[in-house]
Parts: C-alpha cells; structure tokens; sequence
C-alpha cells in the first residue's frame, strides 16, 4: 500500500508543475495544458485522500472536477481558435485588449 504522503506529494508535485507553466508560457494552448496538469492534481488528491479515509464523497467531488476540465478544454480550444482566426497568433504577450481593432 502506498502511503498517504507520497500520493499527496505525488499530486502536489503536478499541481506545481501546472502552475509554473501558467506563470512562465506565453502560449494560449500551453497554458491551457498546463491548467489541465493543475486539474488534474486535484483530482488525484481528491481521489487518494477519498480511498485512504474510506470516503466516497472525494472520487465523486473527482468525476465532477473531470466534467469540468473537459467543458473547459472545449470552451479554452474555441477561444483559441476565434482568437487566433483574428489575431493570427497564440502568444498572449500580443494582446493588449480584445476590444474591436478600428
């Protein structure tokens, strides 16, 4: 059996990982992994503490974080296609505001 710490350290430890990446990428579809890497470090907390306590509430609180992550993924890539079919890059260091260009 694996023990609780390493299981949290383990999804600390990708947590981690995804929040670097949000704050060094100035790629749209970077950060956007990277905000799924967050997700799903939350997810294998949510689910390791639920399994060691002997909780089922976790792994439910888990499938509803991954319903989530997977309309985020859907409404993230529609945002960058629309962005980038206007702004002809992905490098949000361009942008400056997403009002109408006159």
């Amino acid at each position: 059996m694996i023990p609780l710490s390493h299981g949290l350290i383990l999804g600390s430890s990708i947590f981690a990982i995804g929040l670097f990446g949000v704050l060094t990428r100035s790629n749209l579809l970077m950060i956007l992994m990277s905000l799924e890497l967050m997700l799903s470090g939350v997810i294998l907390n949510f689910v390791f503490v639920s399994y060691r306590l002997g909780f089922w509430e976790g792994q439910m609180v888990s499938l509803f974080l991954m319903v989530i992550a997977a309309s985020e993924v859907t409404i993230g890539l529609a945002l960058c296609i629309a962005v980038y079919r206007r702004k002809a890059t992905l490098d949000i260091s361009v942008w400056n505001s997403l009002k109408e260009e006159s």
